[in-house]
């Protein structure tokens, strides 16, 4: 919770705006209350508790298959991230080898969340800042990315593309599906290319970002912002710079940027969706010709693992043991929420 003293709110502030726990204006079930001064917001008090839903008590003592695939029901935006990284845990704590192959499939699945996560969000604040064209257009560039999804997963929600040891066989790619994803990649990124360009020079939008918003870089490490949010105010973190999947194989930018107001958090999504286009092209290119399943493994007794990884939305983590029979034990996981909720 933010909030500043009652004193100071009195003194500053005329009215005060309750929004929440359910509110058409809201995208996530939090409570905020606004203390507004004529136009102007002067502070904000949040409570973000309403939504715990108990995953990582109803993952206790679950047989470590089963319990994984609830993993990709924390998010439905960022449904792979979550089965990729907790499976990704249990593999480094069991010391199970992936195939390069089926590596390369769950970058895939991480940079087609990226994009539409990334376009689900700038759909929405066009939407907000009152550019219905731009919002509108944001969801037809989204669309194209759904169906790569479904093309490869069979799923436009829950893909359910990691297991222990590698990829469903479902979510393979052969030559066929590989010529199909890269005519429909070539679409997206002309169309992409177009509206990155449009987007960020329309005078309306820009007007109305354009140094509001202000997070500094030292506020930004204060309040433990993440992903673009912290990127946008000048600092150099992605997880995918830790994560050999990532580094390893693929050459790509970090998008960072200085101002810290909301015009660079919408650039710094704006030229991630570009960069995400350019890491599944590389993917797709240099696709390794080997099965994509190890199953020389057993499940059994496990030290606490963990995994970190980088969401749309910034750094997850996932942690947990496994006793004798491969069942969970004090199952962690943490999004980029709170620490979101927390930097604004």
């Amino acid at each position: 919770m933010i909030k500043m003293a009652d004193t100071d709110r009195k003194e500053r502030a005329e009215y005060e705006v309750p929004l929440g726990v359910v509110h058409s204006a809201l995208l996530e079930p939090f409570r905020t209350r606004l203390f507004v001064d004529d136009e102007t917001v002067v502070d904000a008090e949040i409570t973000y508790d309403t939504a715990h839903r108990g995953i990582e008590r109803i993952m206790e003592g679950m047989p470590v298959q089963k319990g994984l695939i609830i993993t990709e029901r924390i998010c439905g935006i960022c449904s792979h991230i979550h089965l990729w990284n907790s499976t990704r845990m249990v593999e480094k704590g069991l010391g199970i080898e992936i195939p390069q192959r089926a590596e390369f499939i769950r970058v895939i699945g991480n940079e087609l969340e990226r994009l539409h996560s990334h376009l689900l969000f700038l759909g929405h604040a066009f939407e907000i800042l009152g550019h219905e064209t731009f919002s509108m257009r944001c969801f037809m560039l989204r669309e194209p990315v759904q169906n790569m999804l479904f093309f490869l997963s069979g799923n436009r929600v829950h893909y359910t593309i990691s297991v222990i040891g590698g990829i469903r066989p479902r979510c393979d790619i052969d030559k066929d599906k590989k010529r199909t994803l890269i005519g429909m990649l070539n679409r997206l990124e002309d169309e992409a290319k177009k509206f990155a360009d449009r987007a960020l020079k329309d005078s309306l939008i820009v007007s109305r970002v354009k140094d509001i918003g202000h997070l500094s870089k030292e506020d930004a490490i204060k309040y433990g912002a993440l992903g673009p949010n912290l990127r946008a105010s000048g600092v150099c973190d992605d997880v995918r710079m830790r994560v050999p999947e990532y580094t390893q194989n693929f050459d790509f930018e970090y998008i960072v940027f200085d101002g810290g107001n909301v015009y660079d958090r919408v650039a710094c999504r704006v030229f991630e969706v570009l960069e995400s286009i350019k890491i599944i092209r590389q993917a797709l290119d240099t696709l390794p010709d080997e099965e994509p399943m190890n199953v020389d493994f057993e499940i059994g007794e496990m030290d606490f693992s963990h995994s970190y990884n980088e969401a749309a939305r910034g750094e997850i983590y996932d942690s947990c043991a496994l006793d004798e029979s491969g069942r969970i034990r004090s199952y962690i996981n943490r999004t980029p929420s709170m620490s979101s909720i927390s930097a604004m």
